[in-house]
Order: C-alpha cells, then structure tokens, then sequence
C-alpha cells in the first residue's frame, strides 16, 4: 500500500481529500510512512461539522484528480472511521483495527536482525553469517530484512509520523525512524540552528440542511348572513269614475230598471325567489421562498505560544495573523 507514484509527505500534506463521487472529504493534515520503508501509507483528513476531526485514510488505490487526491472510500465511510490519536506511531492494534474498517487486507508484519540487507521492492532480501554485516541497502519497499550473526529479531513497528518538512538528508531523500531525528538534531546542532513548530486552532464553519417547521394549507365552510336588496312590482286597484255622455248613456239604458252587480279583477304581482349557485373565486397556494441571514459563530481556539529562556530573564513570542512575531 503506497501513495501515488512519486509523492512525498511534503507533497501531499495540505491536498484536497475527495471521495470516488468527487465529493470533498477534507484536506490532508498530516502523513504516517513507513519505518522500515519510508513509503508514506496513512494520511490524516479533517472532518466533522468545524474540522475537528482527524480521520486515519489509507492510501491504497489514491489517485490524483486535477489538484486532489481521490481516495476509493466514501465520505461517511471515512467519517466513521474508528476514533485513533493522531500523534507518533500506529500501534499494531490500531493499524488492525484500520484495515478491518476498510476491509484492506493487512500484511505480514516484517523483521530485521542487527547485520540488515533490504531487497528490492516487494522481494525478500536475506543475509546470514558474518556477510550480513557488510550487507548493503536495496531498493526502498523491500518486504522483509535479513538476520545478522547475533540470530536477533526486532518485530516492526507500525507506519510513524512524517511532517510536511521533517527528516530530509543532505542529498534530498526522506529520513524516516530514529536515524532521522538523529542526522536532523546533528544537522541543526552543526548549523547553529534549533526550530520548533507551532500550532494552533482555526476556525472551520460550514451549513448543513435540516428541517425547521412545516406548513399546511387547509380549508373549512363559514357560513355567514348576507341581505341582498329586491326590486318586487304588483299590481294595485284604483277605482276611476267618470261621467257618462248623453250618447253613451242612450247607448247604456236599461229602460229605467235599477239591480245589483258584481264585477271582478284579478291581481298579480311578484315575489322574491332564492337559488344558490357554487362558483370559483380565488386561487391559493404555498409558495417557499429562501432569505439569507447573518449568524455570528463563536468558539474557542488554542494555539501554541513559545517562550525563550536566556540568560537575561524570560522572552515569549506571539504568532498572530500576519505570521510569527519575534520574541519580546
């Protein structure tokens, strides 16, 4: 299990981590190589809520994709990834406990005696008797390590902490193990120069989706009273007399006789008639529209602070925005 052909832990500290589906996991925080081989195979990714998170990915199948690093795995597979401190070396359990999480099949844990010969990448090298103690380095990614005349075997440890600009030698290659920090603290101790690297927290704020009430259109029969204003006509009697004329009444005689009569009108008039009719009126609907507000977030952060002790008392300097200030 290898990072992409010629990467390094300074060249992938600080890439964008993306899932098969592109999907941003986080970025690369910090990388675990091998003891024995120097070949980076674990990376640190930022995740949660604030990127608080540290998640141990593998480096088995990455590949790059423009800028990023697409690892084979699927954000919430790394995201529930088990909970490692990501600080020193892998313990054995915790490496197994990786692999079986990402159901990676686990190597055979390799040996090396006090007289080394590593072979080529992916062979066994081998080196018995007083020859093993001339033996010299092969190719890094060797699978196993020879035993020297004392017959010792020292079980490997698991994959170590290598910082972005940590354990280069003279030549430019990668120091990993003990014989790193040895030739770094010889290297700065003969250059007159000691270093330590600061650290501290920042602030990482996100927005996630969720739900925040519902809303329900209903309706529902009112009955209320309503008087409308009819126009009615109807028919009335009025009675009219008139004088008769000497013509009409020769016409009209009734040679002198004098008898009781009835006459009689019919009357009409109108009345008012209710019918009710069911009608369309009004179009409603729920309509959501989305309004933006500002929030302010507030969180604690810690960052590292160094103090120098010298001969003339105690100094302390401050690292703040614009970078490092000197001591005071």
């Amino acid at each position: 299990m290898t990072a992409p052909q010629g990467d390094t832990p300074q060249e992938l500290s600080g890439m964008h981590v993306v899932d098969p589906d592109g999907q941003k996991v986080g970025s690369v925080q910090q990388v675990y190589s091998d003891d024995i081989t120097g070949v980076p195979e674990w990376i640190t990714v930022r995740t949660g809520l604030f990127g608080m998170k540290e998640t141990f990915v593998p480096l088995a199948g990455a590949q790059h994709s423009g800028g990023d690093l697409r690892v084979p795995y699927s954000k919430d597979e790394i995201k529930d990834a088990p909970r490692i401190d990501a600080a020193g070396h892998l313990s054995p359990e915790e490496e197994t406990e990786l692999y079986r999480h990402y159901g990676l099949k686990q190597p055979g844990r390799r040996t090396t005696g006090q007289g080394q010969a590593a072979g080529t990448a992916g062979g066994t090298g081998t080196a018995m008797g007083s020859d093993a103690n001339a033996a010299s380095s092969g190719v890094a990614g060797a699978a196993g390590y020879g035993m020297g005349n004392s017959g010792q075997r020292a079980e490997a440890q698991g994959p170590k902490l290598v910082g972005a600009g940590a354990g280069r030698s003279a030549e430019g290659g990668e120091e990993t193990g003990k014989s790193a920090r040895d030739a770094r603290a010889a290297r700065e101790a003969k250059e007159g120069v000691q270093e330590m690297i600061l650290s501290e927290e920042q602030l990482r704020v996100g927005t996630e989706e969720h739900e925040t009430g519902r809303a329900r259109l209903r309706k529902h029969v009112v009955t209320e009273d309503v008087t409308r204003t009819v126009p009615l006509s109807h028919e009335e009697v009025h009675l009219t007399r008139e004088p008769i004329s000497a013509e009409d009444a020769g016409r009209h005689s009734r040679a002198g006789r004098i008898e009781a009569g009835q006459v009689e009108i019919t009357l009409h008039g109108e009345q008012a008639v209710v019918r009710k009719e069911t009608v369309p009126v009004e179009r409603v609907r729920l309509e959501t529209e989305r309004v933006t507000e500002q929030e302010e977030i507030s969180a604690q952060l810690r960052k590292e602070e160094v103090e120098y002790e010298g001969g003339e008392g105690t100094e302390r300097a401050r690292r703040g925005k614009g970078g490092p200030e000197g001591l005071r």
